[in-house]
């Protein structure tokens, strides 16, 4: 296949999750066959566990000690800034990956997956990003490709009537493909990056704690003539929130539960690193807005058997953007590994 030459750097980020990540390298190593220049950097997140002695015994056997490198971090900076510091080694390496693979801990890749992304980067010089298809535990498919965030559709994500959704002709969130094709993003549970796309736009924006950094990369890659795609050959099966507890790209329609305060945080931080801050508080407004319909529909009977949204008082407290929010914390490949995210310093989470 046409990734058969290309040098790829996959990295893993581990939280409190050693089992499933030993079980993704072990799934990448079949990939090593088609990909002879496969390498992979697992990194810990400082996990606060056993992960740490864990991985560093399995990474470094004799069967993987070669290709596979462990790197434990001294705090749990998050989704993004963890991948840059792995990003920051790899670049250094002489000679470079041509491709960064990012895979999360609890998704095991099948047969040619990792080949086929890396085949298509080849294929397809203007893609600096293509992700793949995202399976389900039961095989079905899962949400992989999206559209991006709108401010109408705050108000019609918040509302969940479809008739909303149709009067303001509100895209869907995600994007089913069938083949390969241009989309605005794609999750960042298994996607393929251009290191020479990251070394012009940067890498992943250090204000975010975790969600949404990898929209705004995507965001950031587009507005910069890049394209970005998905790639349905390529099939990761994902059990999505094993690390948080969470799961989903979209966390925040889990109605019946109480959600952290980052997932709010990095909603409105991209909505004001790529809008602006009026255009992030009118996404906050928007979803306002679409929740207090929800509630009077409820009111009114006409939402039964809905659960309880706990979601109003937690998003009008962490949501409501911040002058932050629209000032970019953006790594480069110039950037020391080593320093704390900005979200950590300024304790904007």
């Amino acid at each position: 296949m046409g990734g058969a030459i290309s040098r790829v750097c996959a990295i893993i980020v581990n939280y409190r999750t050693p089992d499933l990540t030993k079980r993704c390298v072990e799934a990448l190593e079949a990939e090593k066959n088609s990909l002879p220049n496969l390498t992979v950097i697992v990194v810990d997140g400082h996990s606060m566990d056993d992960s740490v002695e864990i991985l560093a015994a399995f990474c470094s056997s004799p069967k993987r000690n070669e290709w596979v490198r462990f790197l434990p971090l001294p705090i749990n900076g998050g989704f993004g800034w963890a991948n840059n510091q792995a990003i920051l080694i790899a670049a250094k390496e002489t000679p470079a990956p041509e491709f960064i693979y990012l895979i999360n801990p609890d998704a095991t890749v099948e047969p040619n997956a990792v080949v086929s992304l890396a085949a298509y980067l080849n294929a397809h010089a203007e893609v600096a990003a293509v992700g793949s298809q995202m399976l389900n535990s039961d095989g079905t498919t899962s949400g992989s490709a999206f559209n991006f965030p709108t401010v109408r559709g705050e108000f019609g994500r918040a509302a969940r009537t479809g008739l909303v959704e149709k009067v303001l002709r509100i895209p869907p969130i995600s994007v089913a493909a069938t083949q390969a094709r241009y989309v605005d993003w794609v999750t960042g549970g298994s996607v393929m990056l251009r290191l020479s796309a990251l070394r012009e736009v940067g890498l992943f924006d250090e204000g975010f704690f975790l969600y949404n950094e990898e929209v705004e990369l995507m965001w950031r890659l587009k507005k910069h003539g890049w394209r970005v795609a998905t790639e349905p050959s390529s099939r990761v099966l994902h059990m999505g929130g094993a690390a948080t507890g969470v799961g989903g790209v979209n966390p925040d329609v889990k109605l019946g539960k109480r959600l952290p305060r980052y997932i709010f945080r990095s909603r409105s931080r991209f909505f004001g690193l790529t809008r602006g801050l009026e255009g992030a508080t009118a996404a906050y407004l928007a979803w306002t807005a679409g929740n207090l319909f929800w509630w009077m529909r409820r009111f009114l009977g006409l939402a039964k058997g809905a659960p309880i949204d706990h979601q109003l008082r937690d998003h009008l407290r962490a949501a409501f953007p911040r002058i932050h929010d629209a000032e970019p914390s953006i790594a480069t490949l110039a950037s020391h590994p080593g320093q704390p995210p900005a979200w950590m310093i300024n304790r904007w989470q």
